[in-house]
């Protein structure tokens, strides 16, 4: 058996955009790997058929695409390079695909950047699309004047101008007055007709193809996105639009037709804020008029983390009279059904693990999941009947290196229970003595639990005990569990966890007490920077893409103004000490363990500004200390950043660790 390393991510496969013929025959989806040579990730369309599976596309780079008809699809890309960048306009290209066989072949252009389309017609398409309001449009412009205009885009590129909240988005960039716009398109004379007001931002679509009716929803907003939504039903015949009665209460998750009829998952954030799970309503598209029909107390989505995964796909999605959508439950996810009269059912498999994406063939369940110790792999059911393993992807690679099965291990919080676990190191013995790392996830209300996860695997493999638990603010047991805010934040939480690392100490003995570390990122590196300052109990920390300051935290972020406001129930003018009592930075004078900052410089989740202001006072103060910024990463380095940087990101925290744990 082979140890787990650092580069074995690049013989990792994953598994996204699952989908499923119109004539629910055949399944086609990407699969993606890590390319560690050329620093980039390769992702193919393949197809499900009777068993058999086929490479439909070759050597792509191939993220999305649409079932066209029962043997065509439809997905994106300028595989031809054929149309060249020009200033100020941008252009989709879109190729149509014989999956019998054949070459992709340039089918139309969009001239705009396509979000996601749907075909609606032999010759119509609902999509969205950026839109930039400050944008400078060169379209029937000739001479001179273009050539002016031309000149004025390329002076503009040197800087930016803000006048709007959220200025910028993880993973996007900078977003003042850009805003992603429902148009109905006709591919053949290439018009697109706005169909969403001009400043709304549109999350997502629905369409009814028996009424004509397409439903969109999300924030209209000139200055500030407040996080309340509208919703829109436009009849695409008759052109009459109806709105939701939302009175811009809710901030919306999901809608869509069952039915002839809206469902939709919403919530006011009235007791818990903004993570506060939806409740469940139904509207009437001709009237606007909502009712409730569930309050749940789950989640809309699955948060179970790893970081083995590239690429979406649906997760929520109407299938007869029912609503079916990924939840998680506890440390786990699963496929539940929502009927018209509220009630709800789980229909996936209680076996563990996590399901990342569905759809239906048949009338069977099939799904992306990621069993227990597992990689990710395609699986079908009947609801509620046991699964079948349908690919083998990532077999070879789990048959041929050593996993070490998390072991439970739980405590007491209160009248809740915190789950938790331990990896034992590769070739235990229980005679030895060995180090440690306690790994925090990020969220906080995302949760860790049984699948595989290559970090904490390569720490096994290089002779650690790994732990990690989820405590209050996780995920998975409702909103009540998921509550830190205010006062709590720092306390219950951080109480949780260090009560579960004297449990995992008490249980394994075989744990040098003095050679235990500790690592997180996001909330995870909120917590790291809040350890380091309230404890000496570690023997070297690992902070990744942290929070250190809250008053500048909530003031520079793109969910800084509404999510970290919500977490604190503060703000800087009316709790100034609230901020900065809850702050890391304040404590990082008391702090005597070496700590390792991981962050990137195109994170604007959690701002480098942090972990700069958290290195700074720890050298200042005579701590030892190292920061590694990575240029052109965002905040979600450990999972989709370049492969070489993800490597060079474990072996900074791998070697930090071997530095002072070993």
């Amino acid at each position: 058996m082979k140890k787990v390393t650092m580069k074995d991510i690049g013989e990792i496969k994953f598994i996204s955009q699952l989908a499923v013929s119109p004539n629910g025959r055949s399944v086609a989806f990407v699969l993606s790997s890590a390319d560690i040579s050329d620093n980039s990730y390769h992702s193919d369309i393949w197809m499900l058929e009777d068993g058999k599976l086929r490479r439909i596309t070759v050597g792509d780079k191939t993220g999305k695409f649409i079932w066209f008809d029962d043997t065509h699809l439809l997905f994106p890309g300028d595989r031809r390079k054929a149309h060249k960048p020009q200033p100020g306009k941008f252009v989709t290209v879109f190729n149509l695909i014989d999956v019998n066989g054949g070459e992709a072949e340039e089918f139309f252009t969009v001239p705009a950047k396509v979000a996601a389309i749907k075909r609606i017609g032999d010759n119509r398409y609902l999509l969205t699309a950026e839109y930039d309001h400050y944008a400078i449009d060169i379209d029937g412009l000739e001479g001179a004047e273009k050539a002016e205009a031309i000149a004025k885009i390329e002076e503009e590129k040197d800087y930016e101008v803000f006048d709007e909240l959220p200025f910028c988005s993880n993973g996007k960039g900078i977003v003042n007055k850009k805003r992603n716009r429902l148009y109905l398109f006709e591919a053949k004379s290439g018009k697109l007709d706005l169909i969403s007001p001009p400043y709304m931002n549109v999350t997502d679509f629905s369409y009814d193809a028996t009424s004509e009716k397409v439903l969109y929803f999300g924030c209209d907003y000139e200055w500030m996105d407040h996080r309340r939504d509208d919703m829109y039903v436009k009849n695409l015949v008759s052109g009459e639009i109806v709105q939701i009665k939302l009175d811009r209460k809710f901030g919306i998750n999901s809608a869509l037709f069952i039915d002839g009829k809206i469902a939709f998952a919403a919530s006011d954030y009235a007791l818990y804020g903004n993570t506060q799970n939806p409740s469940h309503f139904i509207a009437n598209p001709e009237s606007g008029v909502i009712s409730r029909i569930a309050d749940l107390d789950i989640a809309m989505s699955s948060t179970v983390a790893s970081d083995c995964r590239y690429g979406e796909g649906t997760v929520r999605k109407a299938h007869g009279s029912a609503w079916y959508f990924l939840t998680t439950e506890g440390a786990s996810s699963y496929i539940m059904r929502l009927s018209s009269d509220g009630k709800v059912q789980k229909v996936s498999p209680d076996v563990g693990g996590s399901v990342d994406c569905f759809d239906f063939i048949g009338d069977k369940l099939i799904y992306v999941a990621m069993r227990k110790d597992g990689l990710q792999e395609i699986y079908c059911c009947g609801e509620g009947a046991e699964e079948e393993k349908l690919t083998e992807f990532n077999d070879g690679y789990l048959k041929s290196h050593y996993i070490s099965t998390p072991i439970p291990l739980s405590i007491a919080s209160g009248k809740d229970a915190v789950d938790g676990w331990v990896i034992l190191p590769v070739d235990y013995d229980p005679q030895k003595s060995y180090p440690a790392i306690l790994d925090v996830h990020g969220g906080p209300k995302t949760a860790y639990g049984e699948v595989f996860y290559h970090e904490m695997q390569l720490w096994a493999s290089e002779g650690y005990f790994v732990f990690f638990c989820n405590p209050h603010g996780s995920d998975g047991k409702g909103n009540e569990f998921a509550d830190i805010r205010g006062p709590k934040y720092g306390a219950l939480d951080y109480d949780d966890i260090m009560r579960f690392t004297d449990a995992v100490l008490e249980k394994y003995p075989q744990i040098d007490k003095s050679r235990v570390g500790m690592t997180g990122g996001s909330y995870g590196g909120f917590m790291a920077n809040w350890i380091v300052g309230h404890t000496d109990r570690f023997a070297a920390v690992a902070s990744q893409r942290s929070i250190s300051n809250y008053i500048s935290k909530c003031l520079t972020t793109d969910i800084g103004y509404y999510h970290n406001l919500y977490a604190m129930q503060a703000d800087p003018w009316n709790g100034a000490d609230i901020l900065w009592d809850h702050s890391p930075l304040k404590y990082a004078d008391k702090c005597k363990t070496p700590t390792l900052f991981i962050h990137s410089d195109e994170d604007y989740r959690c701002w480098m500004g942090d972990a700069m202001q958290m290195f700074t006072a720890l050298r200042m103060h005579g701590c030892p200390t190292r920061l590694c910024l990575f240029h052109g990463e965002n905040h979600t380095l450990s999972r989709s950043g370049k492969p070489k940087h993800r490597i060079r990101r474990l072996k900074e925290i791998t070697d930090w660790f071997e530095k002072y744990l070993k």
